[in-house]
């Protein structure tokens, strides 16, 4: 591969996953960098944090989707800098003891790092309550939600009880939506007859959103669809109302009417926000583009960084448009369209044959899934919600998963979890930060 076009993707979502395989057939040379050696399907991340599919399930080595892929190799590390002027990445990279560093230079550069859960000023509040953005956040969130329910049996004290068996999700988007169904269906179905001191259907799942109604990238109609499925699971959704601390022991609510309240729990998950990966910042402060609230670089119309047509930032990282001037949305669909938009730039590159043009993102439709048999979708202007558009919802996402393994083991899970309701994956795994271990003797 000596002498061909050098392309270095950081990432490998679905936005630089995306872009290294569609460049299979391309004269180019590609590395894909990423701190991990798995490409992780998000969408399908909450169903690990509650116990209905196990890591392995969704995620799949980026050496084995590659292995076939003649141009392409993957290495293991994390970005620490990008040298636009010299157009060279350096990154560390696990070595034999410690970390070795290594930089790598490029003719094309594509970044899709992703983003990480953001607390809105408060990072304090990550220790507390926890984030879903990878499968480590997945599996303390899981222990977390299972731990208290064996912490609510063995409680004698009733209010004690009743804040263990208390759940709180900040933020009503699609995750929050899919967790606080999930959790519910555990409370309700899934432990139902596991504890003898106390009931399981007790729980409290406390959906908390700071907007006037649930899922407020749907349409009004489909929102309300949303929520009557959730009160009927028994999730109880508090809109207009904003999170102002969280403590190991409770948070403090704040309504519309500005009183604060204090409740007593001992489980948060936060749902309410993103932020890019800190590369995008990286980038902006060394090209002069504009990083935006969510720490997204503004990107050109055809997903170029300003000044740096050589640079393509894709996926969460970018702060790109529609036709309408409307910002996009950070979901898989548009990190993967956005992924093969530069691909094409990237060929067209290397044939001279001139700049691809405007990324224009063809929207196919948005969808949640709430619980079993419940979900709320929006096809091209089709409204479906309940059965219709759960099946739809299962039926997309098995089709975007990676490997046939992956669809086979998750589609034998969920037939298993749909007849029984019983959920595999429900092991306590890890410990707090605070555990600590006796000494010897």
């Amino acid at each position: 591969m000596s002498g061909r076009h050098r392309v270095v993707v950081i990432g490998g979502g679905f936005a630089g996953l995306r872009c290294v395989r569609a460049l299979r057939r391309a004269p180019v040379e590609v590395t894909l960098i990423d701190r991990r050696n798995f490409h992780l399907f998000q969408p399908l991340l909450y169903q690990v944090a509650t116990g209905g599919l196990s890591p392995g399930e969704i995620a799949v080595p980026l050496r084995g989707v590659l292995r076939r892929q003649r141009n392409a190799r993957v290495v293991l590390g994390e970005v620490t800098d990008v040298d636009l002027a010299e157009r060279r990445v350096r990154w560390r990279s696990p070595g034999r003891e410690g970390l070795t560093r290594f930089e790598l230079g490029y003719d094309t550069l594509v970044v899709a790092a992703g983003a990480r859960h953001a607390y809105f000023g408060h990072d304090e509040w990550e220790r507390d309550a926890p984030g879903l953005k990878t499968l480590e956040d997945a599996l303390e969130i899981r222990r977390r939600i299972l731990l208290a329910f064996e912490a609510a049996e063995v409680e004698s004290d009733l209010a004690e009880r009743d804040a263990w068996l208390t759940f709180v999700v900040v933020g009503a988007g699609p995750t929050g939506v899919e967790l606080a169904g999930q959790v519910a269906e555990i409370s309700r179905d899934t432990l139902r007859d596991d504890f003898r001191d106390m009931d399981p259907q007790r729980a409290r799942i406390l959906l908390v959103e700071g907007a006037d109604r649930v899922l407020t990238s749907f349409v009004p109609a489909l929102s309300a669809r949303a929520r009557r499925q959730l009160e009927r699971m028994g999730v109880r959704v508090i809109e207009h109302t904003l999170v102002t601390d969280v403590r190991p022991d409770g948070v403090t609510l704040k309504g519309p009417d500005g009183a604060e309240v204090p409740l007593r729990t001992h489980t948060v998950i936060w749902a309410a926000g993103v932020a890019a990966s800190p590369l995008a910042a990286m980038l902006g402060q060394a090209s002069g583009a504009e990083v935006d609230r969510a720490g997204r670089v503004r990107v050109e119309d055809d997903l170029t960084l300003p000044g740096h047509p050589e640079v393509f930032v894709l996926g969460d990282m970018a702060a790109a448009h529609d036709q309408l001037g409307q910002p996009l949305p950070g979901v898989a669909p548009v990190a993967m369209q956005q992924g093969e938009h530069a691909a094409r730039g990237i060929v067209r590159r290397v044939g001279r044959a001139g700049p691809t043009g405007a990324f224009h993102y063809r929207d196919k439709g948005n969808m949640a899934t709430i619980g079993r048999a419940a979900a709320v979708a929006d096809i091209h202007g089709l409204r479906m919600w309940g059965v219709p558009a759960w099946l739809a919802w299962l039926l997309v996402h098995l089709m975007f998963l990676v490997g046939f393994q992956n669809r086979l083991l998750v589609v034998t899970r969920w037939m298993f979890w749909y007849l029984t309701r019983g959920r595999g994956a429900r092991l306590i795994t890890g410990h707090a930060p605070t555990d600590t271990v006796p000494p010897p003797g």
